[in-house]
């Protein structure tokens, strides 16, 4: 039979490339007249009829199956035309193999899996199956021996499917010569088969989204075609029979898959626990890390840690998150209570409690653990000042009062503090046979030091862990916490009053401390039960009182430099007054008890001036007592002036008086000391001029006599000197009295030598004037009867000579003496003359011319000691004698007075004012 028509022709097909089973439309021309006419089909070579669908003559529809060609024609066969042609073509894309156990939307037909680890084709579990090439290229084998490679990966394996797989291994065994973009490649496979399981049934359900429409088509026309047949429900019609084999088969797929199915679920668990366990391995593993970085001290990284688990897991609803995230907050609460007992433990540095104050304002600590340590270490502080007064009672009651410095106060903040030089004052401060004084320091002083020491220790870093409270700047200053930060400033700014009463406690309680070991009078009597304790039998110098308030300024001035407000302060510049008071009376006191020792160093040894030492100790003892108040009483910034103060005047004027007139009671007590009372030493003379006399050589014993006249001098240089340079010292000083206790100590001194003098005269005149009156009338001597004279008789001369010796006498000792002891002497004498010549009833001519002639020779012998006093004496005693009246008489006694004069002249050489100048008073 002849073809009628033309071959068929294919134009298109859509779509035109795919996997096996994609089902596609073929277009094109004269492609049959019916179904009966197509007698063949097919697509790149693969027989498509089975699954073709003629629509019409333009149009036929079908699925691709497995072709051998990855890309050819479309080729049609009808009975009317024959074979056709294509003028278009179809690509056929490899997908995937598609294991036993995936889900697919087509029949998968079954083969020989190739198994990659024993190199041969066999039938293989399908959990066991892997595709042979996970990267998609070529492989390229290289040349790298086995055993190189085993000993570059030790315990490793190329083997994808191994739990050691390296994937360096894998590709330097099948891919060392594959290009830098062929990898590339394989890496884009990589990720589309990733993306390909994460899109898991959804995936699936696209890719046979057809599939299942044409399922849906074909089972609503058979359940269509069987109703219309009215055979649905028949028992034993093709339906039951259908359903009932589907049942078995399901039944049998069941029982065949029920274990493997059950294993790959169970495997599939475990997977999804293991890929959870390593996808939040951070969380899993924190409380065991948080433990380890806890015991090695790392807080800081559990408290980065902790941030991030907080931020990822604080808030999560998965269950396991949850317990995990409670175990984490468990560690964290036992790392608060450690970091919280840590900051209040005791002592410890500032730097650590800052510390442990930011670690847990980031974790978050309830309550302010700032503030728990400020008050923690406030009253650490006080129980240690506590403890420094106990353990010094103690001591002082098992070891007794002075006991020697130990090296570990002097190497402590205080140990700037050193001795001042008026520690080193010879005997003011001790008996002379104590020469080891220096080397002890009484318990109160050491006390203090050792308290200052603690003040000065803990104090400036109690206040700066304040201040970085106030700031803000113990805190952590991330953005998170600055809501918090702001809080704890203001409840540091509400707490400034708690705080400034803790400075004040503090302050007050070493204040109360000092007061009750130095100054236990100043407390009240509860406190000085609580404070005191201490051995108030001894009392301190005023030198260890100077070290006392140089510590206490030290104290004063490192709490200044903190900046802590003057007002807190103000009890420590209250005690440094007290201090500095005490200080001035107990020196004051220390000193008069000093200079009632003097006379013991009283060597009697006189010098050109005619004074011993004894002046010059009295006076270096006070400015050395002054020398040693220069530090104490000098003004400090904001310390208060002592000489201001009323009381402290007053007390000082008195104390000083005192002092002056404790010396010239020592004084006026040698004066009247016997032999046996006082040490005899000797006298030793340094005169200008040489012992006209002789009589009186370097060594002798002293006599009261003598002993006067010394003291008589060192009087008159006391008034004249030593006591002006002491007003001087006083006033340089600051005493404000100055010139009351120079007037009040001139006066005394004054007075002491009036006494002084007054006695010494007497031992010296009466013995002379006593010498008178037998001396005129021995041998019955009789003014009416006597011869005419022949000169000066004997009594006259013994009582010059009499005079002579009180002035060598007193010329030995002092020069300024003689003028005022021989006046007073010659006046005595005179006075005496006058009164026996007043008694004398009546004279004869010679005896008229005896007694002008002894009255004008003693008036001439003594001219230079003449006083007004003596001279009216002198002028009595002539008026009392009958006047001359011959010229024969005057030419007498002229010549008697002459001679007279001649005889005495080497005697009478120490009356010549040459010898000596009178000193007036």
């Amino acid at each position: 039979m002849s073809r009628a028509r033309q071959p068929p022709l294919v134009t298109g097909i859509s779509p035109n490339e795919g996997t096996p089973w994609t089902k596609v439309t073929i277009r094109g021309e004269n492609l049959g007249t019916g179904p009966n006419d197509l007698i063949g089909l097919s697509i790149c070579g693969h027989n498509c009829l089975l699954t073709a669908e003629w629509m019409s003559a333009s149009k036929i529809v079908c699925r691709v199956g497995p072709a051998k060609d990855d890309k050819g024609e479309i080729i049609v066969t009808t009975r009317s035309g024959g074979k056709g042609t294509s003028t278009v073509s179809f690509k056929v894309l490899r997908h995937e193999k598609i294991g036993i156990l995936d889900q697919s939307a087509v029949w998968v037909d079954e083969m020989n899996y190739y198994d990659m680890r024993t190199d041969r084709n066999k039938g293989i579990s399908p959990l066991s199956l892997r595709p042979a090439n996970p990267l998609g290229i070529d492989i390229d084998k290289g040349k790298v021996p086995l055993k190189d490679l085993e000993s570059m990966f030790p315990g490793m394996s190329g083997d994808f499917t191994s739990e050691n797989f390296s994937a360096t291994w894998y590709l330097i065994e099948n891919h060392s010569a594959t290009s830098f973009e062929h990898l590339r490649v394989a890496s884009g496979n990589l990720k589309k088969q990733a993306s390909k399981k994460n899109e898991g049934s959804l995936a699936y359900v696209k890719g046979g989204l057809s599939t299942f429409f044409e399922a849906q088509d074909a089972l609503a026309a058979i359940h269509q075609k069987l109703e219309s047949d009215g055979t649905e429900k028949v028992e034993g019609s093709m339906t039951r029979r259908l359903e009932n084999i589907l049942n078995r088969a399901s039944n049998t797929a069941d029982t065949l898959f029920q274990e493997v199915l059950g294993r790959k679920d169970k495997a599939d668990s475990t997977r999804n626990a293991l890929n959870v366990l390593q996808r939040f391995k951070f969380l899993f593993n924190l409380p065991l890390n948080i433990e380890r970085n806890i015991q090695k001290g790392d807080y800081d990284v559990v408290i980065n840690d902790y941030e991030k688990a907080k931020s990822l897991f604080g808030n999560t609803e998965v269950p396991v998150f949850k317990k995990v995230y409670a175990e984490v907050e468990t560690r964290i609460g036992a790392l608060r209570n450690l970091l919280l007992d840590k900051l209040l433990e005791t002592p410890s540095t500032l730097h650590d409690q800052k510390r442990y104050i930011r670690y847990l304002s980031d974790l978050h600590a309830p309550g302010d653990p700032a503030w728990q340590c400020i008050v923690a270490q406030h009253k650490w502080i006080l129980q240690l000042m506590q403890n420094c007064k106990e353990d010094f009672i103690k001591e002082q009651r098992v070891g007794g009062g002075g006991l020697e410095l130990d090296g570990e106060l002097r190497s402590s903040a205080l140990s700037r503090i050193s001795h001042t030089a008026s520690l080193k004052r010879g005997s003011s401060f001790q008996s002379p046979r104590d020469d080891s004084w220096q080397y002890k320091s009484p318990q109160q002083v050491r006390f203090v030091e050792k308290l200052s020491d603690v003040v000065i220790s803990q104090l400036p870093n109690f206040w700066k862990l304040w201040i970085s409270y106030v700031n803000g700047s113990l805190f952590s200053e991330t953005g998170e916490k600055s809501g918090q930060v702001e809080k704890l400033k203001k409840n540091a700014r509400q707490r400034q009053n708690d705080f400034k009463g803790m400075i004040e406690e503090v302050t007050r309680r070493l204040v109360q401390l000092v007061r009750g070991a130095l100054l236990p009078t100043t407390l009240p009597q509860e406190q000085r039960r609580l404070y005191g304790g201490w051995d108030t039998k001894t009392i301190h110098p005023g030198a260890w009182l100077t070290q006392v308030i140089h510590t206490i300024r030290l104290t004063h001035d490192a709490l200044s430099a903190l900046e802590i407000p003057n007002d807190m302060l103000q009890v420590i510049q209250d005690l440094l007054l007290d201090l500095r008071m005490q200080c001035l009376l107990t020196t004051l006191q220390q000193t008069a008890e000093d200079v009632k020792r003097l006379p013991e160093k009283e060597d009697w040894i006189v010098d050109n001036e005619g004074i011993t030492s004894l002046p010059a100790l009295f006076e270096q003892c006070m400015v050395q007592m002054l020398q040693s108040l220069k530090e104490p009483m000098e003004c400090k910034p904001g310390e208060a002036n002592v000489f201001q103060q009323e009381l402290a005047q007053d007390e000082a004027c008195k104390l000083c008086v005192g002092i002056m007139k404790a010396f010239i009671n020592c004084l006026e007590q040698l004066s009247t000391k016997t032999d046996g009372d006082i040490d005899t030493s000797h006298l030793s003379v340094e005169m200008g001029s040489p012992d006209v006399f002789g009589s009186i050589h370097e060594d002798f014993s002293p006599s009261p006599e003598q002993r006067l006249l010394i003291i008589l001098s060192n009087c008159q240089y006391l008034e004249r000197h030593t006591f002006l340079n002491l007003a001087e010292h006083l006033e340089k000083h600051g005493f404000t009295t100055a010139d009351k206790i120079t007037r009040v100590s001139r006066e005394a001194v004054c007075e002491l030598d009036e006494r002084l003098f007054e006695s010494y005269i007497e031992k010296k005149s009466d013995p002379i004037v006593g010498s008178l009156e037998p001396g005129i009338y021995a041998g019955y001597f009789d003014w009416k009867d006597c011869l005419p004279p022949t000169g000066v008789r004997s009594y006259l001369k013994e009582a010059l000579v009499s005079i002579i010796s009180v002035h060598a006498e007193v010329f030995t000792v002092s020069k300024e003496l003689v003028p005022r002891v021989l006046s007073r002497i010659i006046e005595s004498v005179s006075e005496e003359m006058s009164r026996l010549m007043q008694c004398v009833s009546s004279f004869s001519k010679n005896g008229a011319l005896q007694a002008r002639l002894e009255i004008c020779a003693l008036k001439d012998a003594v001219a230079t000691y003449l006083t007004s006093e003596s001279l009216a004496s002198f002028k009595q005693a002539l008026e009392a004698l009958p006047q001359l009246q011959s010229g024969a008489d005057k030419k007498l006694l002229e010549e008697l007075l002459n001679k007279f004069k001649s005889s005495m002249q080497f005697q009478l050489t120490c009356f010549q004012p040459s010898s000596v100048q009178p000193v007036k008073r």
